[in-house]
């Protein structure tokens, strides 16, 4: 019954979700109360009925209901609990359900927490989103549903792709998931403004929160998925430029322009059509994203399904979508003129250059991401695109933009000084060039690596010299401990954030540096890298839960002191028979000492060992750039509604 019961709440909401996308906008362009009075609870009941369906879903997977068909291709009985309530989502259908009940989540919040919204605006955001929840509900009930049966029931399910049995996918699916959504947020922003004909700086404050929100849960997903791939794949590296690797950087890119731009829209009063584009492409490149998982057009490791038909229905959905708001936006945008008027050296010209480098990266990925496709399609040629490729390509356009970062944040509103700005900064410069200067010189890094060292000392030197003039730290060393106290928390969750960005960097350039080898040894025998002693000290045999295993132990020596000991593992899942490598890492502040278990041959063990320098900092950077933005978005003016613009009567 549970399992019907579920497939009753996704049609349930699909209803809800028809009538939240016509009577509020409707009651928006006839201003009848009535009618918008509606959008709130529309919105609260189209999230109980998608979280009576998901779970219901959950149950399923939790008492391991062989009846339907769903939990049959992804879970098994052996699975520990975690596996098979994470399972849940570890699969087409049933992430997307996950993928509808959070965009529910975010309407219900805008409805619960939007109380300073204009009425009118409130009903046209809700609406929307009631637009794009209609798509996918359908999409869900017509192509994917999860609640499909099959009888009779098999005793036990095939269980879940091994690869996917790792506390990682209890995390890193719903983080992206909610940064991918919460972009749906912002879309539904600007389409609701281009409806009304009007943007304003109001209209910023109450768009940046989402954009802010949305940006990052998405860089905390996409740490973790990172962080997921060294330590779970076996291959020691951390970004592949795989299709769905970039189908997440893109709305990633856009959305980080979209929330400096909404800035300036708040602050100003200008880049107004330029943020309600990037709103647009925001959302379009997270639909871009689903369409590339799930149709099957290019290969990845990520993909979730290989069905032709499922990929057309997200086509559909993209291009009625997308093509729908780019239309509205050609014939609204005319109307949404700007007021403030700035110099090309200023802050807000600085965030301009911060937007065109960021869209021009996102180009660049999105060319190379389908370019593969479309020369499948013209020519039939088989062709990859790979890390040289994009290496390349973003190189030049990433050092401008990481060059201009401290810069811009120096500058003034309106009208600024370059050349004042760059003397605030001068002993940044000096340290960064120190600092490569060290790398190239001293440690004997190459160019590219000894460059990234540069220009990430240049990022965290940069952003303690704009905490240290916002606080009068040289001029008023006295007062300089007040001023902090009392400085805005955005103002330090930006600093924390273009800092993280400097600290990402310095992991990437160390893992330029990285070394590894391949090498067979028996019990007792060793070999050296970077500097190491490497001692395979034995095999053995482990059991777990639902795999058996052949494991290693490897100590790790230096200078004849033990550094650690490395126990990497070989999986074979017994359910399907599958093997999986489990990568051992042993990680401080400057280094990894990473460890794979290849076959076996003739009793000697095949390993793959990396030593991998500042590897750790790519990721505590992801996530500290995120804490960055927690903590802007903590600010309570973020919370304060913004007052209706001079002269402008307040909308209904």
């Amino acid at each position: 019954m549970i399992p019907e019961l579920g497939h009753f709440a996704l049609a349930l909401a699909c209803i809800i979700a028809i009538v939240q996308s016509v009577l509020p906008v409707v009651g928006a362009a006839r201003r009848d109360a009535r009618w918008m009075a509606t959008a709130a609870p529309l919105a609260l009941g189209l999230l109980l009925a998608v979280g009576t369906a998901f779970g219901s879903l959950l149950w399923a997977y939790a008492v391991n209901d062989t009846t339907v068909a769903n939990v049959v291709a992804n879970s098994h009985s052996a699975k520990p609990m975690i596996y098979k309530l994470s399972g849940t989502w570890g699969n087409h259908e049933g992430s997307m359900v996950l993928w509808v009940l959070i965009l529910a989540i975010c309407g219900a919040a805008v409805a619960l927490f939007g109380r300073d919204l204009p009425t009118a605006l409130k009903a046209r955001v809700i609406g929307v989103l009631g637009w794009v929840a209609v798509g996918f509900l359908l999409f869900i009930i017509f192509t994917s549903n999860p609640f499909d049966r099959v009888w009779p029931p098999p005793a036990d399910g095939r269980g879940l792709n091994p690869v996917l049995q790792d506390p990682g996918l209890a995390f890193h699916p719903p983080t992206l998931y909610f940064g991918y959504v919460g972009y749906a947020v912002t879309f539904a922003f600007a389409i609701a403004a281009l409806l009304e004909g009007r943007v304003d700086a109001a209209w910023g404050r109450w768009v940046r929160p989402w954009a802010l929100g949305a940006w990052c849960f998405l860089t905390v997903g996409i740490t973790m998925g990172s962080w997921w791939a060294y330590y779970e794949l076996g291959w020691g590296g951390y970004w592949f430029w795989d299709p769905v690797e970039n189908a997440s950087l893109l709305p990633w890119l856009a959305g980080t322009a979209l929330l400096h731009s909404s800035i300036v829209v708040e602050k100003r009063d200008t880049l107004k059509v330029w943020s309600v584009l990037l709103a647009i492409l925001a959302f379009a490149m997270s639909l871009l994203g689903t369409f590339l998982v799930r149709s099957g057009v290019l290969n990845s490791v990520h993909a979730f399904a290989n069905d032709p038909a499922r990929g057309v229905f997200i086509l559909a959905l993209l291009m009625i979508y997308v093509a729908g708001a780019f239309a509205l936006f050609a014939w609204r945008a005319p109307k949404l003129s700007p007021t403030g008027i700035f110099a090309p050296i200023s802050r807000e010209g600085a965030l301009v250059v911060n937007n065109l480098l960021l869209c021009s990266i996102a180009a660049v990925v999105l060319a190379g991401t389908l370019w593969p496709m479309f020369a499948d399609i013209l020519t039939g040629a088989k062709i990859s695109v790979g890390p040289p490729f994009f290496n390349t390509a973003t190189a030049p356009l990433a050092i401008p933009l990481v060059i201009a970062m401290p810069i811009g944040a120096m500058m003034p509103w309106k009208r600024g000084d370059i050349w004042a700005a760059l003397q605030r900064l001068w002993w940044a410069a000096c340290l960064a060039l120190i600092v490569g200067f060290l790398s190239l010189a001293v440690a004997g890094y190459p160019v590219w690596p000894a460059l990234g060292m540069t220009m990430a000392a240049w990022l965290v030197f940069g952003a303690m010299v704009d905490i240290a003039e916002r606080i009068g730290l040289f001029r008023r060393p006295a007062q300089a401990f007040r001023r902090a106290l009392a400085l805005p928390r955005a103002a330090w969750g930006a600093a924390i954030a273009h800092g993280a960005v400097g600290i990402s960097i310095a992991g990437i350039a160390g893992m330029g540096v990285a070394t590894d080898t391949l090498v067979q040894l028996n019990p007792g025998q060793s070999t050296r890298l970077a500097g190491y002693e490497w001692r395979m000290d034995g095999l053995s045999d482990v059991q777990g839960p639902n795999y058996r295993a052949r494991r290693a132990s490897v100590t790790v020596l230096r200078d004849g002191a033990v550094v650690t000991v490395l126990r990497p593992e070989r999986r074979t899942f017994i359910v399907d028979n599958q093997t999986t490598g489990e990568a051992a890492i042993h990680t401080n502040a400057l280094r990894d000492l990473y460890a794979v278990l290849g076959e076996e041959r003739a009793g000697a063990a095949v390993l793959r060992l990396h030593h991998n320098p500042f590897a750790p900092w790519i990721w505590f950077g992801g996530l500290a750039m995120a804490f960055g933005g927690m903590l802007s978005l903590s600010d309570r003016r973020l919370r304060v509604a913004a007052p209706a613009p001079k002269g402008a009567a307040v909308p209904a």
